[in-house]
Parts: C-alpha cells; structure tokens; sequence
C-alpha cells in the first residue's frame, strides 16, 4: 500500500485512461475520488472497482471555473486535501481538418482539454503551496509534443497548450515541493477512438496500449520519493513511431 494516506482527484476518471489511473492508485491503498461530467458514468467505475479504500463519485464540468471550484471545495470539506491531481479529462471530434472544423468543436477542446486543466491547477496549487507538498499529472498525448494529422489541428493546439501549461507551472512551484508532470500517451484503446474520422479495427485496437498502461506509468511517477520528479513521461505503442 505505497500509496496509503494519500487522496488523489481524478478528472475524466470515469472511463478509458483516468478509469485506468483511478483504479491503479485505488490498489496501492490511495483515496480516490472519481470526477466526470455524467453522474451514472463516474458512478459506474466507483461500483465496479474493487479497492482497498473505496473510490468516491463526483461530477464537474472541467470546461467552467464554477464547477471546478466547487469540486476542490468540496472534496477538501468532505474526502481531504488534495495530494495528487490527475488531469485526465479530455475530448477531440471527427471533422478535424481546419477547414472543416466547427467553431463549437474548437471551442470545446479548447474548454475541456486546455482550460479545465488550467482551472484544475488553479483550484489546487493555492492548497498544495500551504504543505509544501503535492503531485500533478497532466494526461497529455503525442499530439503534444508533435503536431500530426492524426490528432487534427484543434485537438493538436489544445494539447499543446497543456504542455506549455505543466513545463510553467512546474518551474513555478518547484519552491514548494510540488511535482508536476506531463504524460504524453500515443494511440491508447479508449472510448475517444470513437471519435476518429474513419472506425478503428479490432486488429488496431489489439496493437495499441490500454488504460492499464497507462496507469501503471502513473503509479510509477506516483509512487516516486518527494525528491524525484518526472518533467516529461511518454508512453506508446511498441510499434508506433515516435517521429
């Protein structure tokens, strides 16, 4: 139980990669509160994931400042204060090509992927400054570090912005004992496959990483001493290219 006593919130961890991380840092002991957008859906993964500490169900809308503020306040009245932030909320949309995008779908990765992480960080740091002690992980994407055709030109901007977003906030909070890393997944098995402009094949999901993957890189940076921190973590497909 490396991770006993500790209170980990979790944005998008109601399926695919923050499901993933929520039930990686559950079996190590942590307190683990589940946060989405639809109530049935983060209080599905709370029902169905067996843990040493039960995992709390909590909605928000990452893309509004109220909502997200309301979520700390909470969570610090009734479950703790917040050790470990996991941004994992995250959208993309199938007409990707700029001339195609819409401006409500830009707006959208915009909100839910760039700024609800900016306002999750914005939520928590001011406490994480008081112990002088906490950990950030941003679940970003390749996407981030490399703009392809792949991600689209939206979701591409978007991440890369939460790239700038935890490199910044890192070198700013490092005073104060607070780690902040990026992740950046390649092609991971989520329900955002479903978004992809041509259907993804039985035979490519088989190839691809899975949320597990994924959390267990997590837990690795997770469960490091305070005095290590991870800047930058990529993960991908064996046989993805990393061009």
């Amino acid at each position: 139980m490396k991770l006993s006593g500790k209170t980990a919130l979790i944005t998008g961890g109601g399926t695919g990669i923050g499901l993933g991380i929520a039930q990686a840092l559950a079996a190590e002991g942590c307190r683990v509160v589940v946060a989405g957008r639809r109530a049935e859906v983060v209080a599905r993964a709370v029902a169905k994931t067996s843990a040493p500490v039960p995992m709390v169900a909590r909605t928000v809308d990452v893309g509004d400042w109220a909502s997200v503020e309301g979520l700390f306040d909470d969570v610090a009245r009734t479950v703790g204060p917040v050790d470990i932030l996991v941004n994992s909320a995250g959208t993309n949309t199938a007409r990707r090509k700029l001339a195609e995008l819409s401006l409500d779908d830009w707006d959208a990765m915009m909100k839910i992927n760039c700024y609800g992480s900016f306002y999750c960080l914005r939520a928590v740091v001011p406490q994480m400054i008081q112990r002088r002690d906490g950990l950030i992980v941003n679940i970003n994407s390749i996407s981030g570090l490399r703009a392809g055709m792949l991600g689209g030109i939206g979701y591409n901007v978007s991440k890369f912005g939460v790239t700038a977003l935890g490199i910044s906030a890192a070198q700013e909070t490092a005073e104060y004992g607070i780690r902040v890393t990026n992740v950046y997944p390649g092609e991971v098995d989520t329900p955002i496959l479903e978004k992809r402009p041509t259907a993804v094949t039985a035979e490519h999901r088989a190839r691809i990483l899975r949320p597990e993957d994924v959390g267990a890189a997590v837990l690795m940076v997770a469960c490091l001493p305070p005095r290590a921190h991870v800047p930058e973590l990529s993960i991908k497909p064996t046989w993805q290219m990393f061009v």
